[in-house]
């Protein structure tokens, strides 16, 4: 594997997630708010944010799979990956959503296939208010419209590891988020 390249550093990140908890303790002033991370990429990024809102929190759980012939990690990192926009939940909420006030933390917004299936998953449950936190947003590489309404950070089309997201279940416990070199 080629080195890899600092793209944010631990220091923007925590400075970064510090600004969006207290957006989201002022948005949500006084109120209770839920925090749904999107397995398994989301889990740094939600415990972080969740430890520095100045509300009541709690928080759950959701996955999901895209389908597609996935390439090897060396494909993906030469040409990408699109999934065929198929997407499977794999682990629902444990609790009621419903009347609730619901933030649900994705790691990253890429094509938007995964976040608006998401978003009209949270929907079905009714709850009282759903806002969407994700660390990072890749906008050139959306297919279908999303917005978050909290972003961490706009990034190029690069392929991204550490603070979560994944190079084949690698690299995830890495404290920055660094580029991972395309390969020939």
């Amino acid at each position: 594997m080629a080195q890899l390249q600092v793209l944010i550093s631990r220091q923007q990140i925590a400075d970064r997630i510090s600004a969006i908890a207290a957006q989201i303790s002022q948005d949500f002033d006084g109120q209770s708010v839920v925090f749904i991370g999107v397995l398994k990429g989301a889990v740094i990024f939600l415990s972080d944010l969740a430890r520095q809102v100045q509300l009541d929190a709690s928080f759950d759980f959701i996955g999901v799979s895209s389908y597609g012939n996935r390439p090897t990690p060396a494909q993906e990192l030469r040409q990408g990956w699109d999934s065929t926009g198929e997407i499977r939940l794999t682990k629902n909420v444990d609790q009621s959503m419903k009347d609730r006030n619901v933030v649900l933390v994705e790691d990253i917004l890429d094509t938007g296939l995964t976040l608006n299936y998401l978003k009209r998953t949270m929907l079905e449950h009714k709850p009282k208010a759903l806002r969407i936190a994700a660390l990072l947003d890749k906008p050139s590489r959306r297919k279908q419209p999303i917005e978050a309404d909290y972003v961490g950070f706009t990034i190029p089309d690069e392929f991204v590891v550490g603070y979560g997201l994944d190079y084949a279940e690698k690299y995830r416990n890495l404290p920055d988020i660094c580029i991972v070199p395309k390969q020939g």
